[in-house]
């Protein structure tokens, strides 16, 4: 009796597995749920998408949702898809989107898209509602050398044509960053700018600056701009200092120059004194010899003893008279 209840158990549970199995690899209920649905899709192609590692319940959901919206697609394309490593509810429903909102969008392009890794769900709905990006603090100098800090509101539509390969926001932040600089950059005035901010979106988006990028500019907003420092005066200061330390540095070494002038004069001068002592030490020796080989007479000798003291005594007379005339020139000048 035991051994008929354990077998019997035995049973159940194989046909429960077996039951299983045969469920897991002929999904009645997904291919009923089709064929209710509208769309015809063979039980076998079902049974082979499980052998090809392809998920049934995807593809058929995503075919049922793209027949109730009356699109017409392929199951083979889904699947093809699958294998690539897209994301088939996302390219579905971008396509269902699309269709809704009159854009222009076909299988193949927004497949492109998803497997060039962007959302095309999200390009869809940005191509419906405009995407507000903000630029980050763009300082940039007016010609009158005050710096004006600016941040710009940007808003973006997504270009269906142009995401497989186009450039995306950084590339549109820069080009709108490098616009408001040159614009700024321009004006003669910085107070032109803050009068007419306006300015700076017109000349920015004349530029054209969405060409080769994923989206279209539709309008760019100056959200604040504030005064910054001036970098013009800051310019002319630092050029002052630079050209006060030129001058010093100049006049250090004309300084320079002028004391090692003064002390090569000085070693000169003690050079001619010296050498003038030297001389006047030889006179004596010169007047011995002339003296003894009969070159001098002992009348010539007096007669120069005479002179020399004739002018030492005309000399010392004359010192009194030239500092009498001193005094009187600085009590005249008092």
């Amino acid at each position: 009796m035991e051994t008929n209840v354990a077998v019997i158990i035995a049973i159940a549970i194989g046909s429960l597995i077996g039951l299983w199995i045969i469920f897991y690899f002929i999904p009645l209920g997904l291919w009923f749920s089709a064929l209710l649905s509208g769309v015809r899709i063979n039980l076998l192609q079902l049974v082979l998408m499980r052998w090809r590692k392809i998920p049934p319940a995807i593809i058929v959901n995503n075919l049922i949702a793209a027949t109730k919206a009356g699109l017409k697609l392929q199951r083979n394309d889904l699947e093809a898809h699958f294998l690539a490593g897209g994301r088939v509810k996302a390219v579905v429903n971008a396509l269902i989107s699309a269709d809704k909102a009159n854009i222009p969008l076909d299988f193949k392009t927004a497949t492109a898209i998803d497997l060039a890794g962007r959302d095309v769900l999200e390009a869809v709905q940005m191509s419906v509602k405009p995407k507000v990006i903000n630029t980050p603090p763009v300082a940039a100098v007016a010609k009158d050398g005050i710096q004006l800090i600016t941040k710009a509101r940007v808003t973006l539509r997504a270009n269906i044509k142009q995401l497989v390969g186009g450039a995306g926001e950084e590339t549109i932040l820069a080009r709108v960053g490098e616009g408001i600089v040159t614009s700024i950059g321009s004006a003669t005035n910085h107070k032109q700018v803050l009068e007419n901010p306006d300015s700076i979106s017109k000349v920015v988006l004349s530029k054209g600056l969405d060409s080769g990028t994923a989206y279209e500019i539709l309008s760019i907003d100056i959200a604040d701009i504030d005064v910054g420092k001036n970098i013009g005066a800051m310019l002319q200061i630092d050029q002052a200092n630079a050209d006060k330390n030129i001058a010093q540095a100049k006049a250090e070494e004309r300084r320079a120059m002028a004391v090692a002038a003064e002390q090569e004069m000085k070693a000169k001068a003690q050079e001619a004194r010296a050498n003038v002592i030297q001389a006047e030490a030889e006179i004596p020796k010169a007047i011995s010899e002339a003296l003894k080989n009969g070159n001098l007479g002992i009348m010539d000798y007096y007669r120069m003893e005479n002179i020399k003291a004739d002018t030492s005594m005309r000399e010392n007379i004359s010192k009194p008279i030239a500092s009498k005339k001193d005094k009187g020139k600085d009590e005249l000048s008092k």
